[in-house]
């Protein structure tokens, strides 16, 4: 359409998307929004970000009290105390950044509503956020490790693959779970579940050579987080412990947890930047 002298020209606007706004600007708001939620968190509290460690310390008391003074599993397995810590703070990381992600854009409904905002700044900060956490505790961890005996190896400079993709399982549900839960409001009580299930389905309090039936094994292993905290196991707490390969009996088997991992990555981003745009509508 053709303006006279004077007028305004009219000029068709994009709607907000996952993305919108440009790049540097994303990051921007990103790192602004961790940081911010990050002190928030701790802020007026006696011991600050100390709480984020204590929480994980009390789990990781009680469960190494049951399982190697009740259970008696902590005297067969090589490093128990400190593969469960490792694996209780990995896991912490994964179920809170996932669970806080839930509510996240909903939580931000007066910013969502702004025009060209990046709607994908908003789980992705919460992930963040529980990085920031995560680095913060590994330090603790790694000291309590090498008090503990475990001797530096090389294949520690590998930890950082599997926090890769750890974060990146982890942020894909977080994108999938907070687009979701716009338009329905069970999602939360439906993950908080799930999750609770993923944590026994994980070898987390146990290793999973313990257990003998091939068949179970292998219904483990096809969970992409037990493939992620096997590995870690090996690379980290204990190079004689079996690798993913493995446990779980070559690496054809690895196939059912390799394409859980990719479906959920592909339908995370799919979901999320298709209800992006109509987040405003829904809410």
């Amino acid at each position: 359409m053709s303006s006279s002298p004077g007028q305004l020209e009219l000029r068709e606007v994009s709607g907000p998307t996952a993305l919108g706004g440009g790049v540097r600007r994303f990051f921007e708001l990103l790192w602004l929004m961790a940081v911010t939620e990050f002190k928030r968190t701790y802020f007026g509290t006696v011991l600050g970000y100390f709480w984020s460690l204590i929480r994980p310390l009390i789990l990781f008391a009680v469960l190494l009290f049951v399982f190697t003074k009740i259970f008696r599993l902590g005297s067969t397995v090589d490093n128990y105390p400190v593969l469960l810590l490792f694996n209780i703070v990995l896991f912490g990381f994964f179920q809170e950044s996932t669970t806080t992600a839930v509510n996240s854009v909903v939580a931000q409904e007066g910013v969502v509503r702004k025009t060209q905002f990046p709607r994908l700044v908003i789980p992705l900060s919460v992930v963040l956020t529980g990085l920031m956490n995560l680095g913060l505790n590994m330090i603790a961890v790694f000291a309590f490790i090498l008090a503990y005996g475990v001797d530096p190896m090389w294949t520690w400079l590998l930890f950082p693959v599997v926090l890769l993709a750890l974060t990146a399982f982890t942020t894909a549900l977080a994108m999938l779970l907070s687009a979701l839960y716009v338009r329905f409001r069970d999602v939360l009580i439906i993950w908080t579940v799930i999750v609770g299930v993923l944590f026994y389905a994980t070898p987390i309090l146990y290793p999973i050579e313990v257990e003998s039936t091939e068949g179970f094994r292998a219904a483990l292993m096809a969970n992409p987080l037990a493939v992620i905290f096997e590995q870690a196991r090996d690379w980290v707490i204990s190079p004689s412990a079996p690798g993913a390969i493995e446990a779980a009996g070559g690496i054809e088997r690895l196939i059912p947890a390799a394409l859980i991992y990719v479906g959920v990555c592909v339908l995370g981003w799919r979901v999320f930047t298709r209800e992006a745009p109509r987040v405003a509508e829904a809410l």
